[in-house]
């Protein structure tokens, strides 16, 4: 048993309190797992030429300066870092295949929790409450972000298993299900020279879409063609720079409720998760039907 949610906000005005709307619905399905929690932020996209790669160490006091400079050093290309505990975002040029390759051979104990243009994804072991309060979750500026919280059902529990799970960019994914071919779905993948860092079956998933993304198809056509690829249960929720995706599986045994108004769209697995939203009583409140592509754009 997990827990998602996801808000997009509509109106502009309304983006400096994302945070404040959204911290509020992850607590509330700490009750749905508490071994791990995540966010994936989305902001303002940046310029065309720059991306944002956020880290994520588990040692205490580590040098992201150093590893900022470093970086600068032997690429170079400019960066700017950002820190925040465990947790750091890397802003600069390179190219993400570069970045990536630079990471792993120089800092290996460092993981790359996502990169893009506009999103930034947090996660952590611990209780939800904790790590929103770690990573000042309440204060953060954006126009959509979705969330989880994890009840570790299969594989290890760590920040590397944690949801959200992306794969290339301004792309992320969380899952509430249990997908029943994972190892079919990465055979196949791996045999297209696609690489995988876990075994969570979410990840997976996550990968299927984005190769699907990556040979053409919309998000939408992706999960199309997930439904004759992926067995299992599962309802997932999927957002890129511009856009919030709802999907479930054909079964829908995997609960979720949409609330809609004119100044944004919720989802949460539970409608509690919803109930302090502005205007909740006058929003569109509904169950997604199964197998029902749900789309919203910012």
């Amino acid at each position: 048993m997990c827990g998602i949610v996801g808000l997009l906000l509509k109106r502009k005005e309304l983006r400096e309190r994302l945070g404040q709307f959204v911290t509020p619905m992850l607590e509330c399905m700490a009750t749905r797992g508490t071994d791990s929690a995540g966010l994936a932020l989305f902001r303002e996209s940046l310029d065309s030429t720059t991306l944002r790669f956020a880290l994520y160490n588990n040692g205490s006091g580590f040098d992201w300066e150093k590893l900022c400079r470093d970086c600068q050093l032997q690429t170079g290309f400019d960066c700017t870092v950002h820190a925040i505990g465990n947790h750091a975002a890397i802003l600069s040029n390179i190219a993400l295949k570069d970045f990536k390759s630079w990471l792993d051979q120089t800092y290996p104990e460092v993981h790359l929790l996502s990169a893009g243009h506009s999103i930034e994804i947090y996660k952590d072991e611990g209780h939800p409450a904790d790590i929103a309060q770690r990573y000042l979750f309440s204060e953060m500026i954006g126009t959509h972000a979705v969330g989880h919280t994890r009840m570790a059902t299969e594989s290890a529990v760590s920040p590397a298993h944690a949801n959200p799970f992306t794969a290339g960019e301004d792309f992320c994914l969380v899952h509430n299900g249990s997908l029943s071919n994972p190892y079919s779905v990465r055979r196949k993948l791996e045999s297209l020279g696609i690489e995988f860092e876990t075994d969570n079956d979410t990840e997976a998933g996550c990968r299927f879409l984005e190769w699907r993304l990556r040979e053409g198809d919309t998000l939408e056509e992706a999960l199309e063609c997930s439904f004759r690829e992926l067995d299992g249960f599962f309802t997932f929720l999927m957002a890129t720079a511009d856009k919030m995706v709802l999907v479930r599986d054909a079964f829908a045994c995997k609960p979720a409720v949409v609330a809609e108004t004119d100044d944004y769209v919720a989802v949460g697995s539970e409608f509690r998760a919803l109930a302090h939203l502005p205007d909740i009583k006058q929003a569109h409140v509904f169950e997604p039907a199964p197998e029902q592509i749900y789309s919203w754009t910012v």
